[in-house]
């Protein structure tokens, strides 16, 4: 993420920081991967008066000036997480639920053949694969 405070980012773009806004921004990297309904959660045991619907405002408008950015890592809510400055796919474990970066460079090949066969431009931001993990099915080569 860059390093930027929160309240430059906002100022330069005509916004004000309000604690709700940085409340859920610690939040969710305190979470590394969250739901809004995770964020929700931890932000109301500091903020009681925090309720959902803050929560998912504050996700989207954190996500429309480039600080959080989101993953669909399950058939639920939306997964968000912090930007930073390397995009990586999500690897998501069906049985223990468990979730893993690899870097995006491992998409490279599929994302060039996607583009010059099809003309699609991959979002690898959004790329989650599910599978089982190797600690799940016993290790590397199982």
């Amino acid at each position: 993420m860059t390093d930027t405070p929160l309240a430059d980012v906002l100022r330069s773009k005509g916004m004000r920081l309000t604690a709700q806004r940085q409340l859920v921004l610690e939040t969710v990297r305190d979470l590394d991967h969250a739901t809004p309904d995770q964020v929700h959660a931890k932000v109301s045991a500091t903020a009681a008066g925090v309720n959902i619907t803050t929560v998912y405002r504050t996700l989207e408008l954190l996500e429309k000036i480039g600080l959080v950015t989101h993953a669909h890592l399950s058939h639920g809510a939306p997964t968000f997480h912090v930007v930073d400055e390397e995009q990586h796919v999500h690897l998501v474990c069906r049985m223990c639920e468990g979730i893993e970066e690899v870097p995006s460079e491992m998409l490279d090949q599929l994302a060039t053949k996607l583009r010059s066969e099809r003309g699609f431009k991959l979002d690898i931001g959004h790329v989650a694969l599910f599978g089982t993990c190797s600690a799940c099915s016993g290790g590397p080569d199982a």
